[in-house]
């Protein structure tokens, strides 16, 4: 929960965020979520997690992208 809270803090507190800090912390935070979830089942919010994660992962793509053609 803490990368999560973190990575809102970043973007709302930054004037141009680094995209791989934003949706990295976000994956990680996914990540141990999910890893929580796990041991205490609870699948409405692990299916949350899971888009949570997608998100983070097509943002570091965009990302990646965009550094390419920079």
């Amino acid at each position: 929960m803490a990368c999560i809270i973190f990575a809102y803090w970043y973007i709302t507190g930054r004037e141009r965020p680094n995209p791989f800090v934003q949706h990295g912390v976000n994956l990680a935070g996914a990540a141990l979520l999910t890893v929580s979830l796990l041991v205490n089942m609870n699948p409405a919010s692990l299916v949350l997690e899971f888009f949570w994660a997608a998100i983070a992962i097509w943002g570091l793509a965009k990302a990646f992208r965009a550094r390419g053609k920079a």
